[in-house]
């Protein structure tokens, strides 16, 4: 199972990943902010979005959104090939 290891702020809502494999990639949160929803709304502001953390290898923020490292990794892979 992928995890995520390691994550930090690039700026401009991208966050730069490592995985349990190895793999770093960025994952740009603008497209995540595009889709509408109760929980993105707080995401928005860049002060509470900069407050994401790693919990059990997934991206997380403290008001209960939590990303997949599966997902999160094969978009990582996706922009990468691009």
């Amino acid at each position: 199972m992928i995890k995520i290891t390691e994550a930090k702020y690039m700026g401009d809502f991208r966050i730069e990943l490592s995985f349990s494999d190895g793999m770093t990639g960025i994952f740009d949160g603008k497209t995540l902010l595009q889709r509408d929803g109760v929980l993105l709304q707080k995401l928005k502001d860049e002060f509470f979005f900069k407050r994401f953390f790693l919990d059990s290898g997934a991206l997380s923020w403290p008001h209960g959104l939590e990303l997949s490292p599966a997902k999160l990794y094969q978009n990582c892979k996706e922009h990468a090939a691009a």
